[in-house]
């Protein structure tokens, strides 16, 4: 019995790194992605169409388009997915640095070519043109278990460390991309460090359990599984708290029942 929850447990949590890994991959490519790029993601499991239509719809509420462009003001939109506390700290952290300079792409460029040359005036000017990258690259970010201010923090690290080590490049036109990247990476990396901790792994069984448990006590009332809708109705539950469940668990809540299964 015990193995059977670990392996459950541990579907759980495949499929959810699944879903980030399918949504950081569109991120990286404008917020957009194909249904066959999703659905090599899941190739290791096999879905319905219904279930597909979950993953899609899931997808898509994280303003990513499938198939096609994203959504109109998808980029502009990136503040929905961030919580009270953060979008007051994001203000506060923006009214910070909004004296500093926004560089030119010429300035840019002569201070990329001093960086590389190691003058520690060009870095520090450097960083301080590329901080507000940091914050729009953690906007897109949020909503994966991590707060801003640490996406941010993790950003800012990477850039500073990024500018130092600049010397191993040849042109200064790869200055942008190479601290692009490294601020991209140091917050994936986060964001899949936090993912793998137990606290994490700890939160998404919470959230499986609790509709599971409601799920399992109105089954037990109607004498049959019940569809997301009833329990969604019957309880405080929302519908999309339902849906992300059943998306998280691996579609294995017994008493749900998603059609097509």
């Amino acid at each position: 019995m015990e193995d059977k929850k670990q392996d459950t447990r541990e579907q759980e949590l495949r499929f959810a790194k699944t879903l980030e890994e399918v949504r950081k991959k569109a991120i990286a490519n404008g917020n957009t992605i194909t249904s066959k790029e999703i659905q090599d993601a899941f190739s290791w499991q096999e879905l319905s169409e219904d279930q597909l239509k979950l993953i899609y719809d899931y997808i898509r509420s994280k303003k990513i388009g499938i198939d096609e462009e994203a959504p109109e003001g998808a980029a502009d939109n990136a503040e929905d997915m961030l919580s009270e506390t953060e979008r007051d700290y994001l203000q506060e952290y923006l009214d910070e640095i909004a004296l500093l300079p926004v560089l030119t792409d010429g300035e840019e460029r002569a201070l990329a070519m001093a960086a590389m040359n190691g003058e520690l005036d060009a870095q520090h000017r450097l960083i301080e043109g590329h901080l507000r990258d940091v914050v729009d690259l953690a906007k897109l970010y949020a909503g994966q278990g991590v707060f801003l201010e640490d996406l941010i923090g993790e950003g800012n690290t990477a850039l500073a460390m990024a500018v130092t080590n600049l010397g191993a490049l040849e042109d200064p036109e790869e200055v942008s991309g190479t601290l692009g990247k490294m601020m991209m990476d140091a917050m994936e990396r986060l964001i899949e460090e936090t993912f793998d901790s137990s606290r994490t792994g700890n939160k998404i069984a919470d959230e499986v359990n609790e509709v599971a448990d409601k799920a399992r006590e109105l089954a037990e009332a109607y004498g049959r599984k019940v569809t997301p809708e009833e329990l969604a109705q019957a309880t405080d539950l929302s519908l999309s708290k339902i849906e992300e469940a059943v998306l998280l668990s691996g579609f294995k809540i017994e008493d749900i029942e998603v059609s097509g299964r």
